[in-house]
């Protein structure tokens, strides 16, 4: 019973990668059916009961979400451009469509996103990909001598609502500087849960090493280091937004039956690709707990 659940699980895991991975080619149900070898009579069904939505809206808001990404955080392409990629003939229809999701036009979300209706717009999303999260088990994780890393310092301290904000400014202060993600590794240290009792009380760091001196360029920038030594690593290769699980996996189920001490220094992780340089599951991430 538990091989023909993973087998199957397997099967429908394989279509969420697939719509990923081609997000500007048809995404018919024939099409689907056949990548997870289901019955295109049964599969928009079993689609459904499985994660909750329907073909049709999640191809929409996986769309959706890879245009307001590329409108938040890039200034490659125009919103004529993102309307295409997000499957629709004209600008006018993304724009009523964006606009009736997240209650604001394009062009206004790429100047000043109001991040809380996006993150109700997209909770079906993330709700449906959790249904296949993967499990981890101890073999997922390695011990590590890491080399400590200068850093700058972008601090959110608040909401995390408004995170969306604080990573529009770290991403354009470090374009100002030079340091890119392919040279200059990226971080985030967690000094909170992901959603505390109080969301006043969040906090998280974002970091980029860097042995260059830091120019503020108006941010307020700190100099800081991820301290060296042993290290729990566990590696997440995709859908990344959300790293707790594998952060309470090393805290809740690793350490206490690893016989290894947690160091003073918070569990951190480093962003290896980017949503949406490449597809949703194929972004990495390595999770820190660092160790005595």
């Amino acid at each position: 019973m538990k091989a023909a659940l993973q087998n199957y699980q397997d099967r429908m895991r394989r279509v969420l990668d697939h719509i990923d991975r081609h997000l500007d080619s048809d995404l018919d149900l024939e099409t689907l059916s056949s990548v997870a070898a289901f019955s295109k009579f049964h599969f928009h069904r079993q689609f459904t009961a499985t994660f909750g939505l329907s073909v049709h809206r999640y191809v929409q808001l996986a769309r959706m979400k890879r245009a307001s990404y590329m409108l938040a955080y890039s200034d490659a392409l125009g919103v004529t451009d993102i309307a295409m990629d997000a499957g629709y003939d004209a600008p006018d229809a993304f724009a009523r469509a964006f606009r009736q999701r997240f209650g604001q036009s394009p062009s206004s979300f790429r100047n000043s996103p109001d991040w809380e209706p996006w993150l109700v717009a997209f909770g079906p999303l993330d709700n449906a990909r959790s249904k296949l999260m993967k499990t981890f088990t101890t073999d997922d994780v390695t011990i590590r001598d890491v080399p400590s890393t200068r850093v700058a310092i972008m601090e959110h301290r608040g909401d995390p609502a408004t995170l969306g904000d604080t990573i529009r400014r770290f991403i354009a202060w470090r374009k100002k500087a030079g340091l890119h993600p392919r040279t200059s590794p990226t971080f985030n240290v967690w000094r909170s849960e992901r959603r505390p009792s109080s969301p006043a009380t969040y906090s998280t760091d974002l970091c980029v090493g860097t042995d260059q001196p830091i120019e503020a360029n108006g941010e307020e920038i700190k100099a800081g280091e991820i301290p060296g030594g042993r290290c729990a690593v566990l590696r997440v290769v995709g859908y990344t937004d959300n790293l707790e699980p594998a952060a309470l996996y090393l805290y809740r189920d690793w350490l206490p039956a690893s016989g290894e001490e947690a160091r003073d220094f918070p569990i951190y992780c480093q962003r290896l690709s980017f949503f949406p340089e490449v597809p949703e599951h194929e972004t990495v991430a390595d999770v820190f707990l660092p160790l005595k």
